[in-house]
């Protein structure tokens, strides 16, 4: 299914969940700036251009084809009543055939944690990707001291599923993960986790 740029638009009770344009460029940076302290501790190691313009261009761009393309669904999140930048949400890795599933990725700027913005964009973003993509799972993973994040993850009907060794390079570290997912027809119940 392709699925075109411009068209692609999420609304949820408070926001526009919406591709990155050029013109986000500088409320972009500053929320990744202002809260680089926030966000260092559960992420990737930052590139020494990630704040930069032509970052920031080949990022706008990789969205557009990845959109294009169907592989992934690269969205910024929108406040409406003031149109502020709060974060952002990706569907990635987007596998077709027998798997039909994806990956979720997410950040929210400091000033905005905790609000309720991430539980509303990943609601979104989980009915768009049963009913719109047509998938049957969606992965999630997170840091085990991530509590914030996990607990978002549960409440917004995502189920542990395990523990992945050294799976990505969190701030310079190979880091293990706790592994969750989604599922269009779950019949799996609760799951207690320690």
């Amino acid at each position: 299914m392709l699925l075109m740029r411009r068209k692609l638009r999420i609304e949820t009770e408070r926001m526009t969940l919406r591709p990155p344009q050029h013109a986000d460029f500088n409320g972009w940076t500053s929320l990744r700036q202002d809260s680089e302290p926030f966000l260092a501790p559960w992420e990737p190691s930052w590139a020494e251009d990630h704040l930069s313009r032509k970052a920031f261009t080949n990022r706008v761009y990789w969205a557009n084809r990845s959109i294009t393309n169907s592989t992934a669904v690269p969205l910024f999140l929108y406040r409406r009543g003031d149109n502020v930048l709060l974060g952002a949400i990706t569907l990635d890795n987007l596998r077709r055939g027998p798997a039909q599933a994806g990956t979720l990725g997410y950040w929210i700027g400091q000033p905005s944690a905790r609000q309720g913005y991430m539980a509303e964009a990943i609601e979104a973003m989980v009915h768009h990707t049963y009913e719109r993509l047509d998938l049957s799972r969606i992965e999630a993973a997170c840091l085990p001291e991530n509590v914030a994040s996990r607990g978002l993850l549960e409440r917004s009907g995502f189920k542990y599923e395990g523990v992945a060794q050294s799976y990505l390079q969190i701030n310079g570290r190979w880091r293990t993960h706790v592994l969750y997912a989604a599922l269009r027809a779950d019949r799996r119940g609760r799951t207690q986790v320690g």
